[in-house]
């Protein structure tokens, strides 16, 4: 399989951010947990224009973030894996299983309960830590599986924005929210009549999402709606939506998401910390993420096979599948996210966060040391 330059940049982009994420995640827990412990966590909640530093990352430049998820998102849907149903169906159906039965799982043990409301932190997969675990197995990874990854991420990922649009919005304003559609129609009409000054639709997005912030629904998902009506043309080198999506690779990489993580893991880790793994909440996270995962991609894709809907690439084989659910289950970025959107109670914040991060360590373990195995025993047989 032929892999385009633009996924390869992208996905060495994830590949290095991936690594850098790990790295200032360790740095987070280490200085949350040293002599330094009340400085650094009073740093991240220091109020800038009445709101906290942490509540600015996560609510402004998080919307950079989507914004080049949804750029990416549309590239594939043009030009990528998603152009045709074929393609598509495989990491759509093993995207939507990776969000049901996780979440399945989760309600199982917290439906009734004040944690119920957690049903999405199991749903989502980060994707710069699960292409950074794969990267790690080198040249041996078959493209087909990398490609297979990414689009199930990617999907995965406009999943957790349409989980926490609908499920995530508590008291709505319809006048911002009206306004910001209104500002979105505008740009739509521009893309229409083939404006492509970047930025107009820049300009544009900030009135947007400070509409949106007001109305009640999570602010980042103007990230993705901007995407949308930002000129693809035929996605060569000199449109805007390509121009963007090149520019946002390395600050989303090696700036947003690493300040993301240093500010939304920085958890003081108590000597009692493990007794809150028994609690319904925390248990619904690990097994969402470790089992549900895996469990829900590779039966959903092999249904999609079985029924005639999907077809399986001949490089793909059900273990590397396998593999790939294993990876999935890496939520982090995502999955601390929704935990924000879903949890008031500091003790539950810190206690999922703390559950994510086992869970995601977990996962990737168990997601190389499969693939380690199954692709050596690969290169043997060939």
């Amino acid at each position: 399989m032929k892999l385009t330059k633009t996924f390869k940049a992208f996905f060495q982009s994830e590949k290095s951010g991936g690594l850098i994420l790990l790295f200032v995640t360790i740095l987070s827990l280490f200085l949350a947990n040293s002599i330094f412990q009340n400085d650094y966590i009073a740093f991240w909640e220091t109020n800038i224009g009445h709101h906290s530093i942490t509540h600015w990352i996560n609510d402004g430049l998080m919307t950079i973030f989507f914004l080049l998820i949804g750029l990416e998102l549309e590239r594939e849907i043009y030009q990528g894996e998603l152009t045709s149903i074929k393609n598509a169906s495989l990491p759509i159906f093993g995207a939507l299983g990776g969000m049901l039965i996780p979440a399945g799982i989760f309600l199982l043990l917290n439906f009734g309960t004040a944690t119920q409301n957690g049903a999405g932190i199991p749903m989502a997969t980060d994707i710069a830590f699960a292409i950074g675990i794969l990267s790690l197995l080198g040249n041996k990874v078959p493209s087909s599986l990398k490609v297979f990854l990414t689009a199930l991420a990617v999907i995965d990922d406009l999943g957790a924005i349409v989980v926490i649009a609908l499920f995530y919005t508590t008291t709505i304003s319809f006048l911002y929210l009206a306004l910001a559609f209104a500002v979105l129609g505008v740009l739509f009409i521009f893309n229409r009549m083939k404006v492509h000054n970047l930025y107009v639709y820049l300009i544009g997005g900030v009135i947007m999402w400070y509409f949106m912030l007001n109305s009640g629904v999570h602010a980042t998902i103007t990230g993705v709606l901007l995407a949308f009506v930002i000129p693809f043309g035929d996605g060569g080198k000199k449109t805007s939506s390509y121009k963007l999506q090149h520019f946002l690779h390395k600050p989303v990489a090696f700036f947003i998401l690493p300040l993301f993580a240093l500010a939304n893991t920085c958890i003081a880790i108590n000597s009692d910390w493990h007794e809150g793994l028994s609690h319904p909440n925390t248990l619904g996270i690990i097994l969402g993420l470790v089992v549900g995962k895996p469990l829900g991609i590779t039966l959903f894709a092999f249904l999609g096979v079985t029924l005639g809907i999907c077809t399986l690439p001949k490089e793909l084989k059900w273990s590397y599948v396998i593999g790939a659910g294993m990876l999935g289950g890496i939520g982090f970025t995502m999955s601390i996210f929704i935990t924000l959107l879903a949890f008031k109670d500091p003790e539950v914040i810190n206690f999922s966060k703390i559950a994510i991060l086992l869970a995601s360590f977990i996962a990737g373990l168990l997601g190389f040391i499969w693939l380690k195995l199954t692709l050596k025993k690969r290169i043997k047989n060939t």
